[in-house]
């Protein structure tokens, strides 16, 4: 059991290090110090549930309802392509005295949604999380969910660590050139996934 969870911890950790559109949020929301708890909370929660997902089973809820994952898709690709605009809008109007604490504040309500948006309309999180892992924890019967909970204490410690170890970073944040260059990688991101999702599904 301990060589399972041990094994989704390591296949987990790898997975979500690379950079993202809920990443670079979680990171923008720790920079800014804003409802960053909710926001590891709703991610935490969200990797709970699809982890869950791909290890119980999640092929079977693909072809029953094939019509809501084509749904969830297009809307993925308008939310991030409205984001990805205006993350490279932002760019541009950076001030020249932005700080990680100035500019408009995003309600709880703007943050929680945007963190739901940002992890489930993103295609790679159901390769990824649900499917990898999903078919990974099955080699690990009868321990597959010891290597879920693996798996989803790699997530949570790592959003922890985003999240709330962003404000070491506070300092460089502190240029405006700084924040251009995450607005325009955010943006970036962003345009990239909602190309690659309209394109190839």
């Amino acid at each position: 059991m301990f060589t399972a969870a041990l094994a989704g911890f390591a296949l987990s950790f790898s997975l979500i290090l690379a950079i993202g559109a809920q990443n670079a949020f979680v990171l923008r929301q720790g920079l800014r110090r804003e409802h960053v708890g909710w926001v590891v909370l709703v991610c935490c929660a969200s990797e709970g549930m699809l982890i869950a997902a791909g290890v119980a089973g999640f092929g079977a809820l693909a072809e029953a309802a094939p019509w809501a994952l084509e749904a969830m898709r297009w809307g993925g690709v308008a939310f991030l392509t409205v984001y990805g605009v205006k993350s490279l809008r932002a760019a541009l109007l950076v001030s020249e005295a932005l700080t990680a604490g100035s500019g408009p504040a995003m309600s709880r309500r703007a943050a929680i949604s945007t963190t739901l948006v940002m992890t489930w309309a993103n295609p790679h999180v159901y390769l990824d999380t649900v499917g990898l892992i999903g078919a990974v924890a099955a080699q690990y019967r009868p321990d597959h969910w010891a290597f879920g909970a693996g798996a989803l204490s790699a997530s949570c410690l790592f959003f922890l660590l985003l999240g709330y170890g962003a404000r070491g970073l506070a300092p460089v944040f502190a240029r405006p050139a700084a924040w251009r260059v995450l607005d325009v990688v955010v943006g970036a991101t962003m345009l990239a996934l909602a190309g690659k999702l309209a394109i190839f599904g």
